[in-house]
């Protein structure tokens, strides 16, 4: 009785420390073993063009987890329809082939803590492959879905949508706007039993997951191919180190394509050896513009009153300075009689340094910041813009001053050069180029909208004359050797900048652009191409017209442009 009694004792006491003393421990040491901790990832938002197209999206992956103390032999259809006994390393042999994972591998971490509840044993399946290992009913393997980024049209574009790395965005605007387009992570957890099977029923979401926000760009998909087509196979042609190409709606300042060569394809950033093209180097890079700058120049005299299209010059074919300077036209010719038409016609250096000295330097400055030289683009959001910190007011010395107006010791981009076209092609008004229109959130409100209020550089009619300056640039012109595209009066400007040497000189080497709109009459789009360092026999900027009349060619073929309905109205180049 007594030794009865005294076992009665000790069970008692031992079930009142068990489900009294240490009943709260003891439930959550019980809880931990079979409650499993699953994090549920909340999708990254995508990137789409103008039409909804998917520039960047993400799609499901999952990946392969085990339970080491759980790993042994079971009896299982396996994928068929009878039962059968399966052994670890059939398990793992079917696991290999269906995830592409190393047999050695899954064993090895496995090994690692034969006794802990999580390990790895593939990464990065996606769906089908997932859905072909689920059917195998390994009870020991565990899915963890996450989410990984995609890129459906491949390079198109991937010089501004950027990419994901394994620390996040690292460029384009999947950096610029992480904020719009990251997620929310949720949690969830669900309970297995004994035999490492997930409990029916269990699943409790402990924190919802949130999706991030859709990027609304005003880019066009098929047209930012063509532009990357064509701007790549002119530049191999011609030899050029690198090139861009931008396409703007003039009205608007809405950009419908930015082309880079070389550029990346995001889905597979390890097969582009320059880092130069992980971004855009028509928003990054700056380069001395040339003859495409005459343009604001001329649009600057006339809205101040100090010329008219017809304003006579006499121009010889070189200036020297009393300080030493000289400059010089870019082809030998006897003194002419030009008018600022004329200028512009035949791209005269010394021709609109005579003109443009009636204005002061400080005038011209104020000019070419009002038409978007000299500071950032405040409706452009993109990592490594220059930062275009000028001050108030001109630093030049005597040389920059008159270098300064045909495009010499001054700085620009690509997208800087096309604003001033919009500027001239909107009628004087200058709209902050754009390519982002916003961030659509899940709740259908827009954030991150640019600020593209209009502001007036020149007259409308100082804009309008320039327009109608630059057609004889076309008709007889540098740009006189380009096939006329058929039906449209094309106003544009040709620019061949010497590059710096970084000694304090020029060399040999020269960037080519190419700057116009059209239809002249009634301009409604704006196109830009710029050659890098062209190869011998291409150093003057008619060996970037082809791509630019291919280029506007499609534009106005692909948006159905009205043809013009006149002939164009050209005014005196001489007199």
């Amino acid at each position: 009785m007594v030794t009865v009694i005294a076992l009665v004792v000790v069970f008692v006491v031992r079930l009142v420390d068990i489900q009294v003393v240490h009943a709260s421990a003891l439930h959550r040491q019980a809880e931990l073993k079979r409650s499993i901790p699953v994090t549920v990832y909340g999708e990254r938002g995508a990137i789409v063009d103008r039409s909804g197209v998917e520039l960047a999206d993400s799609v499901t992956r999952y990946d392969i987890t085990t339970a080491p103390a759980l790993v042994k032999g079971f009896r299982g259809k396996f994928g068929g329809t009878r039962l059968q006994k399966v052994s670890v390393s059939d398990a793992l042999e079917a696991v290999s082939r269906v995830s592409g994972a190393s047999v050695e591998s899954m064993r090895t971490a496995i090994a690692a803590d034969p006794k802990s509840n999580f390990a790895y044993l593939a990464k990065g399946l996606d769906t089908e492959h997932f859905e072909k290992l689920r059917r195998l009913e390994i009870p020991w393997i565990y899915p963890q879905p996450q989410s990984a980024r995609t890129y459906p049209t491949g390079a198109t574009a991937g010089n501004l949508t950027g990419f994901m790395g394994t620390d996040g965005p690292q460029a384009g605007l999947e950096l610029a706007y992480d904020r719009c387009l990251a997620g929310t992570n949720g949690a969830q957890t669900y309970e297995r039993g004994a035999d490492g099977v997930q409990l029916p029923g269990s699943t409790v979401t402990t924190k919802q997951a949130k999706d991030g926000g859709t990027l609304l760009t005003t880019i066009d998909s098929d047209l930012q191919y063509m532009a990357e087509q064509d701007v790549a196979a002119a530049a191999k042609d011609i030899g050029a180190v690198s090139a861009t190409a931008t396409v703007t709606k003039a009205k608007t300042g809405e950009v419908l394509a930015v082309a880079d060569y070389p550029t990346v394809d995001p889905n597979d950033v390890d097969a582009t050896h320059d880092k130069g093209a992980y971004g855009s180097r028509a928003l990054t890079d700056t380069y001395e513009p040339g003859s495409t700058i005459k343009a604001a120049i001329a649009a600057a005299l006339i809205d101040q009153g100090r010329a008219t299209p017809t304003t006579q010059a006499t121009v010889p074919y070189s200036r020297t300075f009393p300080w030493g300077g000289r400059i010089s036209d870019a082809e030998l010719h006897p003194t002419e009689q030009l008018t600022l038409t004329g200028i512009l016609r035949d791209s005269s250096n010394v021709g609109i340094t005579g003109l443009g000295e009636a204005l002061t330097a400080q005038q011209r400055y104020d000019y070419m910041r009002k038409f978007g030289l000299f500071e950032p683009q405040s409706a452009i959001t993109y990592g490594g813009q220059p930062g275009m910190d000028y001050p108030a007011s001109p630093n030049w010395d005597s040389q920059t001053n008159i270098n300064s107006m045909f495009g010499q010791g001054i700085s620009t981009t690509a997208m800087q050069v096309a604003s001033i076209y919009q500027t001239l092609g909107n009628g004087g008004v200058r709209i902050p180029l754009h390519f982002v229109a916003g961030c659509r959130l899940a709740d259908g409100s827009t954030i991150d909208a640019p600020d593209i209020t209009g502001q007036r550089v020149v007259s409308t009619a100082a804009a309008d004359q320039v327009v109608q300056m630059l057609q004889s640039v076309v008709k007889g012109g540098t740009l006189v050797g380009m096939q006329p595209i058929s039906g449209y009066n094309v106003a544009a400007k040709t620019g061949t900048a010497e590059v710096a040497n970084g000694a304090a000189g020029y060399g040999a080497d020269r960037i080519i652009s190419v700057a116009g709109m059209a239809p002249a009459e009634d301009p409604k789009y704006v196109v830009t191409v710029t050659f890098t360092k062209p190869g011998p026999g291409h150093k003057f900027s008619s060996s970037a017209a082809p791509a630019f009349r291919t280029l506007m060619s499609q534009v106005l073929e692909k948006y159905r442009v009205a043809p013009s309905t006149s002939e164009a109205k050209l005014y005196p180049a001489t007199w």
